[in-house]
């Protein structure tokens, strides 16, 4: 039976992944930094990659890693674990033979001028630079992750959003199911793209997103200013990759 090792397995990928992985026939490890007990066919390992510190023991015999652990807009602690974290698991998949490492990424991240993507770039260099066999697969931005930014700036009254944005939303369970075929297909040693199976505007999100929910919010029109607004317009995030998931903007809204 195949050993998959998964870091960030309580995020918002790592639990469809895990069940998939599960249900797929995969013996399945996730690191945590405290200890947990076994649930769902799942063994927790405890592992810290901001310190580095039961990372080998988590590594050694497994066949694979899937890499989702990240910790965006942290300072510090945001270099630890995406740099520091990345180094000792590839330090770690190479003294234990780990047969193929699949790192999580961002489409956009070397074209967007935005400090957190530049470190997820750094990233991806040390996995290509490693000696492991890898796989880089960068996802558009989870449904999930659009419904928080709505929502946050519904709270000051209004919606805003930059109309000349296209965005390309994915589904978590989508992009976890991609990930299993990658294991079975194994390292592709190269970056790939995986997005949502439609391109809209951040607007035209809002709009339905506030329909879906019964607000009455208005939406405030607006352009991201500067540099990061002229990447974002340019379609920088999003992909002309195939295959794409299936679940629309739509159906997520029915769907929760």
């Amino acid at each position: 039976m195949t050993t998959v090792l998964v870091t960030g397995g309580s995020g918002r990928l790592g639990r469809p992944l895990m069940e998939m992985l599960v249900e797929a026939g995969f013996e399945v490890r996730a690191t945590s930094r405290t200890a947990r007990p076994a649930a769902g066919g799942v063994r927790w390992v405890v592992a810290d990659l901001s310190t580095g510190r039961g990372v080998a023991e988590a590594v050694a015999g497994t066949d694979a890693i899937v890499h989702l652990a990240a910790a965006p807009y942290k300072g510090g602690y945001t270099l630890k674990v995406e740099l520091g974290g990345t180094s000792a698991l590839l330090a770690a998949a190479r003294e234990a033979g780990v047969g193929h490492l699949v790192y999580v990424s961002i489409v956009g991240v070397d074209r967007v001028p935005w400090g957190y993507f530049r470190t997820k770039v750094r990233a991806e260099r040390l996995v290509e630079e490693g000696d492991v066999p890898w796989t880089i697969l960068r996802a558009t931005q989870f449904h999930g992750f659009v419904v928080e930014a709505l929502s946050a700036t519904a709270r000051l009254g209004v919606v805003i959003a930059d109309p000349g944005i296209p965005v390309q939303p994915v589904d978590a369970g989508d992009l976890a199911r991609h990930l299993v075929a990658l294991l079975r297909r194994g390292p592709g040693g190269r970056i790939e793209e995986f997005g949502g199976p439609e391109v809209r505007t951040m607007a035209e999100l809002a709009e339905t997103w506030l329909r879906a929910g019964g607000l009455r919010r208005r939406v405030l029109r607006l352009r991201v200013p500067g540099r990061l607004g002229r990447a974002f317009r340019a379609g920088h995030l999003t992909t002309k990759a195939q295959p794409t998931g299936e679940i629309t903007w739509e159906d997520h809204l029915r769907r929760t």
